[in-house]
């Protein structure tokens, strides 16, 4: 609630003075309303383009304050598995997104070679724009205590043990996620 004395006189609402202001009403929204500081993210699928937006998102939410987790299912597990660097690759194949010659047929694509140069170039594409590779990431996510959590079941089928995976990662069903997503402001399903 703005003071009376800035309602008479305007001149004294500084920018330090508005920056303080939309603080203390952001911290008392927080406190009427704890989900509010909480974001849960899925992530459901290893491909290198498909690697960035849950930790993007996961690390923007908690360097603005927010508690974030990301629970890796399926091929999402190639995110936080040891060998992602290998693991997580981009095919051209069957990605209409993909930018490639319009004028290249679909069996090229599916060439031997195709799916390491389209990783290569997707690699070369973020790095020419400053975008910070999947391990700046997860350090990242790490360092601003984003919960990365593994989808036990998910590792069960997929035969992988704790001992697969980075240091850091917790170990959870989906019961014990939803738990965490249904406290959350946010959800996304990525």
């Amino acid at each position: 609630m703005l003071d009376e004395k800035y309602v008479t006189d305007p001149t004294a609402l500084t920018e330090e003075t508005v920056r303080a202001i939309v603080q203390e009403e952001l911290e008392q929204a927080r406190k009427r309303d704890p989900a509010g500081k909480k974001a849960a993210f899925i992530a459901s699928k290893g491909t290198l383009d498909w690697a960035y937006p849950p930790l993007i998102l996961a690390t923007t939410a908690a360097a603005s304050g927010m508690d974030a987790s990301i629970f890796f299912t399926f091929y999402g597990l190639n995110i936080i598995h040891k060998d992602f660097e290998q693991m997580l690759k981009v095919s051209p194949l069957g990605n209409p997104a993909m930018p490639m010659p319009v004028t290249m047929p679909n069996f090229v694509l599916g060439l031997p070679g195709m799916g390491p140069m389209a990783t290569h170039m997707m690699k070369s594409k973020f790095a020419g724009k400053n975008v910070a590779p999947i391990s700046e990431l997860l350090e990242s996510a790490q360092d601003l205590s984003v919960r990365l959590i593994a989808c036990q079941m998910t590792m069960d089928v997929f035969g992988y043990a704790q001992e697969d995976f980075i240091d850091g990662v917790e170990f959870a069903g989906a019961a014990a996620f939803l738990a965490e997503a249904r406290q959350a402001h946010v959800t996304l399903f990525v």
